[in-house]
């Protein structure tokens, strides 16, 4: 199985776990003799990481969802250029926190009525999905709460509270329904090595 190219995202709203997983899937692949290329959205490129700094930053007011879009979607066309797409013609795994799912959710949803922009301007742009998303189910206070803990500068969407994680929860609830194929929603609120265990299985089919 070692050098199929395999594209897995990890989605979910703020404080579920995304990082946390990611980096202990990408030490478990590279453990099997994968090529593991562990990256992150907005960013995993050096335009890519310019644009996160002025998206995660600062008042919550200081963008508009329209304004969010066109970045986010600057972004991550940087990066696929410069980052995913070369690692998966080469034959890598990728394994990103946070793809297009997000926009989806938060620009197309929760901060404005925006899905159908939100997917126009991917189809025309991005035109790649995963091949598994993994979206961490959490309830939104807990997620706020270890969010928040993180006491760090990037709280930006934090600001805006709890009832924004509850409508981005039900949003990527509602994104797994609608991509059953490569969406599987995996109970966050549980150990960490529990967690771990169910996704690296979920993993390993997808590699199978």
């Amino acid at each position: 199985m070692a050098g199929r190219a395999r594209f897995i995202t990890f989605e979910g709203i703020d404080g579920s776990g995304k990082s946390t997983q990611a980096r202990a899937l990408a030490e478990r692949l590279r453990a099997g003799g994968h090529e593991v290329v562990l990256t992150r959205e907005p960013g995993g490129s050096p335009g890519a990481e310019e644009i996160r700094r002025l998206v995660l930053e600062g008042d919550p007011d200081r963008w508009s969802a329209e304004t969010e879009l066109l970045l986010f979607t600057a972004a991550r066309r940087d990066h696929l250029e410069r980052t995913i797409g070369p690692a998966l013609d080469r034959g890598a795994v990728v394994i990103c926190d946070r793809f297009a799912d997000s926009t989806r959710v938060y620009q197309g949803i929760t901060r404005g009525d925006l899905r159908a922009t939100v997917d126009r301007l991917h189809d025309l742009m991005i035109g790649r999905e995963p091949d598994l998303t993994v979206i961490l189910d959490m309830a939104p206070a807990t997620g706020l709460a270890r969010a928040k803990g993180r006491n760090g500068s990037e709280e930006r969407f934090e600001d805006f509270g709890e009832a924004l994680q509850a409508r981005s929860r039900q949003g990527f609830l509602d994104l797994a329904a609608e991509f059953p194929g490569r969406c599987r929603v995996v109970d966050a609120d549980r150990a960490p090595d529990e967690v771990a265990r169910d996704i690296a299985r979920l993993a390993e089919a997808a590699l199978a």
